[in-house]
Protein backbone atom coordinates (compact mmCIF):
# COMPACT_ATOMS: atom_id res chain seq x y z
CA UNK A 1 0.00 0.00 0.00
CA UNK A 2 1.67 3.42 -0.97
CA UNK A 3 2.20 6.11 1.72
CA UNK A 4 -0.14 9.39 2.07
CA UNK A 5 1.34 12.86 2.23
CA UNK A 6 -0.83 15.88 3.46
CA UNK A 7 0.76 19.65 3.19
CA UNK A 8 -0.66 21.75 5.68
CA UNK A 9 0.06 25.55 4.19
CA UNK A 10 0.01 27.79 7.09
CA UNK A 11 0.89 30.92 4.85
CA UNK A 12 -2.55 33.71 4.98
CA UNK A 13 -1.07 34.27 1.16
CA UNK A 14 -2.43 30.57 0.34
CA UNK A 15 -1.55 29.60 -3.35
CA UNK A 16 0.77 32.89 -3.73
CA UNK A 17 3.16 31.96 -1.09
CA UNK A 18 6.54 30.96 -0.51
CA UNK A 19 5.30 28.73 1.70
CA UNK A 20 3.04 26.66 -0.63
CA UNK A 21 5.91 26.85 -3.68
CA UNK A 22 8.04 25.22 -1.15
CA UNK A 23 5.35 22.39 0.24
CA UNK A 24 4.19 21.81 -3.49
CA UNK A 25 7.65 21.33 -4.69
CA UNK A 26 8.35 18.52 -2.25
CA UNK A 27 4.67 17.46 -2.59
CA UNK A 28 5.63 16.88 -6.02
CA UNK A 29 8.82 14.90 -5.95
CA UNK A 30 7.01 12.73 -3.07
CA UNK A 31 3.97 12.09 -5.75
CA UNK A 32 6.84 10.63 -8.33
CA UNK A 33 8.28 8.55 -5.48
CA UNK A 34 4.23 6.55 -5.88
CA UNK A 35 2.64 8.38 -2.92
CA UNK A 36 -0.40 10.05 -2.48
CA UNK A 37 -0.82 14.01 -1.91
CA UNK A 38 -3.17 16.73 -0.81
CA UNK A 39 -2.82 19.85 0.57
CA UNK A 40 -4.99 21.77 3.21
CA UNK A 41 -4.75 25.44 3.81
CA UNK A 42 -4.51 26.35 7.43
CA UNK A 43 -6.25 29.59 7.18
CA UNK A 44 -9.25 28.69 4.93
CA UNK A 45 -9.60 25.77 7.36
CA UNK A 46 -10.41 27.46 10.56
CA UNK A 47 -13.00 29.96 9.25
CA UNK A 48 -15.85 26.96 9.53
CA UNK A 49 -17.12 23.41 11.09
CA UNK A 50 -16.22 21.82 7.89
CA UNK A 51 -12.98 22.93 6.75
CA UNK A 52 -12.29 21.94 10.58
CA UNK A 53 -13.04 18.32 9.84
CA UNK A 54 -11.66 18.63 6.02
CA UNK A 55 -8.04 19.71 8.40
CA UNK A 56 -8.25 17.01 10.85
CA UNK A 57 -9.07 13.93 8.38
CA UNK A 58 -6.46 15.32 5.99
CA UNK A 59 -3.95 14.36 9.20
CA UNK A 60 -5.91 11.38 9.88
CA UNK A 61 -5.01 9.39 6.44
CA UNK A 62 -1.71 10.86 6.01
CA UNK A 63 1.37 8.83 6.81
CA UNK A 64 3.42 12.04 6.52
CA UNK A 65 2.70 15.42 7.66
CA UNK A 66 4.74 18.62 6.16
CA UNK A 67 3.93 22.01 7.83
CA UNK A 68 5.18 24.69 5.50
CA UNK A 69 4.50 28.38 7.08
CA UNK A 70 6.47 32.28 6.91
CA UNK A 71 7.67 33.05 9.86
CA UNK A 72 5.98 35.68 11.90
CA UNK A 73 7.60 37.81 14.71
CA UNK A 74 10.13 34.85 15.24
CA UNK A 75 7.10 32.22 15.44
CA UNK A 76 3.76 31.03 13.52
CA UNK A 77 1.08 33.11 12.46
CA UNK A 78 -1.47 33.23 14.42
CA UNK A 79 -3.78 30.23 12.38
CA UNK A 80 -0.91 28.05 12.69
CA UNK A 81 -1.18 28.28 16.44
CA UNK A 82 -5.17 27.98 16.77
CA UNK A 83 -4.51 25.04 14.22
CA UNK A 84 -1.67 23.50 16.36
CA UNK A 85 -3.78 23.84 19.15
CA UNK A 86 -6.93 22.59 17.79
CA UNK A 87 -4.71 19.79 16.20
CA UNK A 88 -3.59 18.48 20.03
CA UNK A 89 -6.70 19.07 21.40
CA UNK A 90 -8.04 16.41 19.38
CA UNK A 91 -5.26 13.89 19.39
CA UNK A 92 -5.34 13.68 23.31
CA UNK A 93 -7.82 11.28 23.50
CA UNK A 94 -7.40 9.65 20.24
CA UNK A 95 -6.26 6.35 19.42
CA UNK A 96 -3.17 5.89 17.74
CA UNK A 97 -2.22 2.90 15.19
CA UNK A 98 0.44 3.97 13.27
CA UNK A 99 2.87 6.39 14.12
CA UNK A 100 3.31 9.31 11.50
CA UNK A 101 5.91 11.78 10.35
CA UNK A 102 6.14 15.18 10.43
CA UNK A 103 8.82 17.70 9.04
CA UNK A 104 8.35 21.28 9.00
CA UNK A 105 9.32 24.26 6.58
CA UNK A 106 9.89 27.46 7.96
CA UNK A 107 10.65 30.37 5.69
CA UNK A 108 11.70 33.74 6.64
CA UNK A 109 12.07 37.28 4.76
CA UNK A 110 15.49 37.53 6.67
CA UNK A 111 18.76 36.61 4.49
CA UNK A 112 20.30 34.23 7.62
CA UNK A 113 18.09 31.30 7.71
CA UNK A 114 19.13 30.68 11.95
CA UNK A 115 15.95 33.08 11.72
CA UNK A 116 13.53 30.41 11.77
CA UNK A 117 15.16 27.98 14.60
CA UNK A 118 12.41 29.12 17.60
CA UNK A 119 9.75 28.47 14.94
CA UNK A 120 11.10 25.24 14.04
CA UNK A 121 11.43 24.04 17.93
CA UNK A 122 7.83 24.70 17.90
CA UNK A 123 6.99 22.58 15.16
CA UNK A 124 9.25 19.67 17.28
CA UNK A 125 7.56 20.30 20.27
CA UNK A 126 4.07 20.36 18.71
CA UNK A 127 4.94 17.04 16.47
CA UNK A 128 6.00 15.54 20.17
CA UNK A 129 3.07 16.97 22.15
CA UNK A 130 1.14 15.26 19.41
CA UNK A 131 2.67 11.71 19.38
CA UNK A 132 3.85 12.28 15.23
CA UNK A 133 7.76 10.95 14.61
CA UNK A 134 9.75 14.27 13.77
CA UNK A 135 11.44 14.09 11.02
CA UNK A 136 13.19 17.30 10.82
CA UNK A 137 12.97 20.70 9.90
CA UNK A 138 14.06 22.60 7.04
CA UNK A 139 15.03 26.75 7.82
CA UNK A 140 15.47 28.86 4.52
CA UNK A 141 16.44 32.88 4.24
CA UNK A 142 15.88 35.13 2.19
CA UNK A 143 12.45 33.24 1.26
CA UNK A 144 10.37 37.00 0.30
CA UNK A 145 12.88 36.58 -3.09
CA UNK A 146 11.01 33.36 -4.68
CA UNK A 147 7.64 35.68 -3.95
CA UNK A 148 5.26 32.71 -4.32
CA UNK A 149 7.12 31.19 -7.67
CA UNK A 150 7.36 28.09 -9.11
CA UNK A 151 10.48 26.54 -7.91
CA UNK A 152 10.77 25.19 -11.34
CA UNK A 153 9.91 28.57 -12.64
CA UNK A 154 12.42 30.38 -10.20
CA UNK A 155 15.49 30.28 -11.78
CA UNK A 156 19.16 29.20 -10.82
CA UNK A 157 18.94 31.48 -7.41
CA UNK A 158 16.91 28.45 -6.34
CA UNK A 159 18.75 25.39 -7.23
CA UNK A 160 20.11 24.69 -3.63
CA UNK A 161 16.42 24.54 -2.34
CA UNK A 162 15.26 22.33 -5.10
CA UNK A 163 17.72 19.80 -4.96
CA UNK A 164 17.54 19.82 -1.05
CA UNK A 165 13.65 19.10 -1.43
CA UNK A 166 14.40 16.33 -4.17
CA UNK A 167 16.85 14.84 -1.21
CA UNK A 168 14.25 15.13 1.32
CA UNK A 169 11.86 13.20 -0.85
CA UNK A 170 14.27 10.52 -1.95
CA UNK A 171 14.68 10.21 2.04
CA UNK A 172 10.88 9.92 3.11
CA UNK A 173 10.22 7.45 0.27
CA UNK A 174 12.71 5.26 1.96
CA UNK A 175 11.07 5.99 5.27
CA UNK A 176 14.28 7.83 6.92
CA UNK A 177 14.20 11.11 7.95
CA UNK A 178 15.31 14.63 6.36
CA UNK A 179 19.41 14.25 5.73
CA UNK A 180 21.37 16.60 7.30
CA UNK A 181 23.08 17.41 3.74
CA UNK A 182 19.30 18.45 2.36
CA UNK A 183 19.00 20.36 5.66
CA UNK A 184 22.50 22.59 4.81
CA UNK A 185 21.50 23.10 1.35
CA UNK A 186 18.29 24.52 1.98
CA UNK A 187 19.80 26.93 4.82
CA UNK A 188 22.47 28.45 2.11
CA UNK A 189 21.69 32.31 1.50
CA UNK A 190 19.85 32.66 -1.67
CA UNK A 191 21.91 36.01 -2.27
CA UNK A 192 24.74 37.02 -0.82
CA UNK A 193 23.62 39.18 2.09
CA UNK A 194 25.26 42.69 0.63
CA UNK A 195 22.77 42.29 -2.00
CA UNK A 196 19.79 41.44 -0.04
CA UNK A 197 20.62 44.75 2.10
CA UNK A 198 21.31 46.64 -1.17
CA UNK A 199 17.52 45.80 -2.48
CA UNK A 200 15.67 46.00 0.71
CA UNK A 201 17.15 49.69 0.98
CA UNK A 202 16.32 50.72 -2.60
CA UNK A 203 12.59 49.05 -1.76
CA UNK A 204 12.19 50.96 1.40
CA UNK A 205 13.08 54.10 -0.81
CA UNK A 206 10.71 53.30 -3.22
CA UNK A 207 7.96 52.80 -1.06
CA UNK A 208 8.43 56.05 1.22
CA UNK A 209 8.62 57.86 -1.90
CA UNK A 210 5.24 56.50 -2.79
CA UNK A 211 3.71 57.47 0.50
CA UNK A 212 4.97 60.79 0.17
CA UNK A 213 7.71 60.30 2.88
CA UNK A 214 11.01 59.84 2.20
CA UNK A 215 12.30 63.13 3.56
CA UNK A 216 11.40 61.61 6.74
CA UNK A 217 12.72 57.90 6.90
CA UNK A 218 16.15 59.47 8.71
CA UNK A 219 13.93 61.48 11.50
CA UNK A 220 14.67 60.63 15.15
CA UNK A 221 11.82 61.77 17.16
CA UNK A 222 12.97 60.43 20.04
CA UNK A 223 16.41 61.75 19.73
CA UNK A 224 17.89 58.15 19.59
CA UNK A 225 21.07 58.44 17.90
Amino acid sequence: MSLHATLLIGSPRGPQSTSHALGTYLLDRLKEKGMSVNKVFIQRSLISKGGIDTLLQALDEADIIVLASPLYADGHHSGVIAAMELIRARLSDKPRINRQKMLAISNSGFPESSHNDLSLSISRRFAVECGFEWAGGFALGGGESIGGQPLEKAGGRVRNVRKSLELAADALAKGEYLPESAVALMAMPLVPRWLYLLIGNIGWRWKAKKQGCREELNNRPYGIP
